[in-house]
């Protein structure tokens, strides 16, 4: 804090004189100034220098000097005696009250309105089907935050009055530009640090709209990729959402490195041991997550399976009905929801019934041991027929009857028929083996499956008879 010019506290000392007169005030010469006297006690020497600086003379300067004193120091007197202070401080006091009375009253005009049924809140807050907040709740939490709002104002108000009314006294003027101090210093550098952060909030916006503009060409491409109006050799359009979502994730990657300079506090220590912690935390969380996630990925590359297809991935068969970049489920025909890790079905063999089955179809195939005592026509003949029986099982091509085997008691038959419906095997076979059953019955021919042997000495065959 500067040092009080010794004039000034010379002159506030007259302010505290209670029987100071303006006439008390004197003017006596001497050899080089013009000097103001109040009882012997010398207050402003005027010199030729100073009037001058202020073009005149040193006389007309020191009488100018001695009436402006004069009236500061009455003005001051008048200011700060009891009576003034008392009724300005009044007056604050009942400013006060009134804004405190009028707040009270407006937010109870408030809160009267929260007991509208029509209001907006009246029906709650509902999140799609979930209800977030009932009625009860909305008006109760409406009302607390008014009340908390109401008191906010109040406390605000207060704490701004108080430098008011400090102010009006002279003795409690230092408590008065303390308690601002406290409001203004922060807001004071809060101020600057907005101000001086302006170029770097300017520089990511730029870098975020054309970040922003590089993902909607991505996905531009994407979009026609998918409709097939684009065509990239040996690009298939299965494989453009996945290819932009790993050409998203790297953007944006990519645009957080760039920005990350330009953030508030990126240089501080603190936010440096966050971003370190947060990197080894990921770390060592999702060691098996991102092995699932690049397993996801080489799938997708693969185009191993899409959803819809029958499957059978290691022991478990069914239908795939999601990809995911970490699982793939599988419902199964009995019904099953069958979540695999992407990790595991890259490490076992994969069987994909439906890939070829549209064009080529898919060769369903049952085996039947019959005795030597057939004819192999016969049996071939039969066969066939049962599967031009069967729904779903494709009259073109041609089934057909492959002996892949011979036996002791009987020979192996293996029945191929094609089928474009993969997903209905189950209901396939089982037609298929009913059918084989009546069709060789009709025949009078025993099926010898799996290791059944007849005495040809009289005993009664075990065809059964068809009704």
């Amino acid at each position: 804090m500067a040092p009080e010019c010794p004039i000034t506290g010379r002159i506030v000392k007259l302010s505290n004189d209670y029987n100071f007169q303006s006439d008390s005030l004197k003017l006596l010469p001497s050899e080089q100034t013009m000097d103001i006297y109040y009882r012997n006690n010398l207050l402003v020497a005027v010199s030729e220098e100073d009037a001058l600086w202020q073009q005149t003379t040193k006389e007309l300067l020191a009488k100018s000097w001695k009436s402006s004193i004069g009236n500061a120091v009455k003005a001051y007197r008048e200011e700060t005696n009891w009576s003034t202070l008392v009724k300005e401080g009044a007056m604050a006091l009942a400013v006060l009250i009134l804004l405190i009375y009028g707040i009270n009253r407006l937010f109870r005009l408030l809160l009267s309105k929260t007991l509208n049924p029509e209001a907006w809140y009246s029906k709650g807050i509902r999140v799609k089907n979930y209800q977030l907040v009932d009625p009860a709740q909305s008006a109760h939490v409406l009302q607390a935050l008014i009340r908390l709002t109401k008191w906010v104002v109040i406390i605000i108000l207060i704490y701004l009055a108080l430098p008011v009314l400090f102010g009006i006294f002279p003795f409690t003027k230092d408590i008065s530009d303390t308690l601002m101090g406290y409001v203004t210093t922060p807001l004071r550098k809060i101020g600057m640090a907005v101000w001086n952060y302006v170029p770097n909030f300017v520089t990511i916006v730029v870098l975020v709209i054309i970040f922003r503009y590089v993902l909607k060409f991505f996905r531009y491409l994407k979009t026609e990729i998918e409709r097939g109006k684009l065509t990239i050799p040996g690009f298939y359009p299965d494989w453009a959402n996945p290819t932009y979502q790993i050409l998203r994730v790297l953007v944006m990657a990519f645009m957080l490195i760039v920005i990350f300079p330009y953030m508030p506090g990126s240089d501080s220590p603190v936010f440096k041991g966050v971003s370190v912690f947060l990197g080894v935390l990921f770390t060592f969380g999702s060691a098996g997550a991102l092995g699932n996630i690049v397993a996801g990925l080489v799938l997708t590359y693969m185009r191993a399976f899409k959803i819809g297809d029958r499957v059978k991935v290691g022991e478990v068969t069914g239908d795939v009905i999601g990809k995911s970049l970490l699982v793939t489920r599988i419902r199964t025909i009995q019904n099953e929801i069958i979540s695999i890790p992407n990790s595991t079905v890259m490490g076992t063999h994969t069987i994909n019934y439906s890939s070829d089955a549209p064009v080529n179809g898919l060769i369903v195939h049952t085996t039947v041991t019959i005795g030597y005592d057939v004819p192999w026509r016969q049996v071939h003949d039969l066969l066939i027929n049962a599967a031009l029986a069967t729904p779903m099982i494709e009259k073109d091509p041609t089934p057909y009857v492959l002996q892949t085997s011979l036996d002791d008691n009987y020979v192996s038959y293996r029945l191929n028929a094609f089928t474009k419906e993969p997903n209905r095997q189950a209901v396939i076979y089982s037609h298929l083996h009913a059918n084989i059953q009546d069709i060789f019955s009709e025949a009078g021919v025993e099926i010898m499956s799996p290791h059944y042997s007849a005495l040809r000495d009289g005993n009664a065959t075990t065809i059964p008879k068809v009704n």
